[in-house]
């Protein structure tokens, strides 16, 4: 897009999903502590969705495309995936389903009785996850970490893609087979030197591509993406009434809202994770490619394979 549409966006005013985004917002928060018992079950689902909303018109402001507006089918993609991905980490948390006091490290409260609305809650909420990452982290790679200055490429052979890619697969198998409370940074980890150096291989985006080339405004942008998000996700929480807590084996008294001070280090690279999962399973599930208008939802691959050289 020419650089003189791109600044007419950037001055043009918020868009109309974006405005009912906020809308949605303080709506939610206003009956949410006016003690309305319905929003205050459904708060995470209907809050996020406002977000998404918002956030959208944000990056379209400052880009002149965005999901929601330039590519919705792709936006329905993330959202399928997200919800599978996130069942995925259901299942981390719940390894031996058939046992009581199954849930290992976080637990869900007041959830709604009704066992099909449970299931849309469940559904919904876990769809709001990965479009929210992933729109927050184009927001501010647009608009903070586009200038990035690259920097000295990370020699990153073919050899030591397999050594991640094994480590990975083993930090991603250890806490369904061995059952844990300490084991929960491998679930935020192993999926990443499992799936990202995978990516690489395979010639798709990639996080160590992108480091093999001294670009780091993905790999920044992802990180703050899951840092903001990961505040609003217990900020929220707080003081819904179906929401979840926590219990881990370290420093799990020490709090703000509901999640232990320590664990939220582990949203950043959860959001570089997630995104790991989205290419791979777009890829695979398909048929490759993803929104070629941005730069962080994956265009045609952007890298080549790694070179075979062992050093």
């Amino acid at each position: 897009m020419a650089t003189q549409e791109i600044t007419r966006h950037a001055r043009a005013g918020l868009k109309l999903h974006g405005q009912v985004g906020l809308l949605i917002i303080f709506l939610a928060e206003a009956l949410l502590f006016s003690g309305n018992q319905i929003v205050g079950r459904w708060f995470t689902p209907i809050v996020w969705t406002g977000y998404i909303l918002f956030i959208d018109a944000l990056v379209y402001k400052l880009k002149g495309q965005s999901l929601l507006v330039t590519n919705r089918a792709e936006f329905l993609i993330i959202a399928v995936i997200s919800i599978a991905s996130w069942w995925l980490f259901e299942l981390y948390n719940a390894p031996r389903f058939w046992e009581s006091d199954l849930e290992l490290w976080w637990h869900y409260q007041n959830l709604e009785p009704n066992t099909y609305l449970r299931r849309i809650g469940y559904d919904w909420s876990f769809a709001t996850i990965s479009p929210a990452l992933f729109e927050t982290a184009e927001f501010f790679q647009a608009a903070l970490f586009n200038r990035l200055r690259s920097m000295k490429p990370l020699k990153i052979s073919r050899s030591w893609l397999y050594v991640m890619i094994a480590a990975g697969a083993l930090a991603s198998a250890l806490p369904l087979v061995m059952l844990s409370g300490w084991l929960v940074p491998l679930v935020w980890l192993g999926l990443i030197f499992l799936l990202d150096p995978l990516n690489a291989l395979l010639g798709q985006p990639s996080i160590t591509g992108d480091l093999r080339r001294g670009d780091y405004r993905r790999l920044v942008a992802l990180f703050a993406s899951g840092a903001l998000c990961g505040v609003l996700w217990e900020f929220w929480n707080y003081r819904a009434i179906s929401k979840w807590t926590y219990t881990v084996p370290y420093f799990g008294h020490t709090k703000l809202f509901e999640m232990p001070l320590l664990g939220y280090l582990g949203f950043p690279p959860f959001a570089v994770e997630s995104w790991a999962m989205y290419v791979f399973l777009r890829r695979w599930g398909l048929g490759g490619g993803g929104w070629a208008g941005t730069s962080v939802y994956p265009p045609t691959p952007n890298s080549q394979p790694p070179s075979t050289d062992a050093g």
